[in-house]
């Protein structure tokens, strides 16, 4: 049989350009989330999830659940994390020029939202490999840099924890101007949640 579906892409929160869908037909409607990471009350401000003053009717939800285990029961807000991150780089950073931070980032996207709070916290670019990924995202292209000489970093490198052993960031830097630089790292993941229950 054919059926006519009408089709919504809500934004799902994950990375830049990541959706939800939202299917709706004869049969019923299906929300399907894929990855996602919404705030509380961010559904509850989404137009397109409602019908008039009600949220529709939705019969079947096809959710991601990665995190859906009693090992996860405690995973800090988003604003909580950026709380901790923030003091912890800005206190580390205010030391000297040559106390920098490097952003241990597993994956190539999902961190925008801690490279522009930081950046616009402490006034200070984040180091990327590559800028191709945010050339169409002027928010976010402002954050970030492929300058070298500054405290926040996260390049990557194929052996990442090699890098910071040897106290050498995964660009290759080991020290400015001749002084060797003093290096924390940070690991932004969720996961760490879980491994870490303690």
């Amino acid at each position: 049989q054919k059926e006519d579906i009408e089709v919504t892409l809500l934004p799902a929160g994950h990375c830049p350009g990541s959706v939800m869908f939202l299917f709706e037909g004869e049969n019923g409607t299906v929300l399907y989330t894929g990855d996602f990471r919404l705030a509380k009350g961010e559904a509850a401000r989404m137009g397109l999830l409602h019908s008039g003053t009600r949220v529709k009717d939705i019969q079947s939800v096809y959710l991601d659940t990665t995190f859906c285990d009693p090992r996860f029961y405690q995973i800090p807000s988003r604003e909580e994390c950026l709380s901790g991150i923030l003091e912890l780089v800005r206190s580390w950073t205010s030391l000297t020029r040559y106390h920098v931070v490097w952003l241990n980032c597993k994956a190539a996207y999902g961190y925008e939202y801690l490279f522009v709070n930081l950046s616009e916290e402490l006034g200070i670019k984040v180091h990327i490999n590559k800028l191709d990924m945010f050339r169409n995202m002027p928010d976010i292209l402002y954050h970030v840099t492929t300058d070298r000489h500054t405290q926040i970093h996260a390049c990557r490198h194929p052996r990442d924890d090699d890098c910071f052993r040897w106290n050498r960031l995964p660009c290759g830097m080991t020290c400015q101007n001749g002084t060797p630089l003093h290096i924390i790292s940070i690991k932004p993941s969720t996961m760490w949640f879980g491994e870490k229950i303690k």
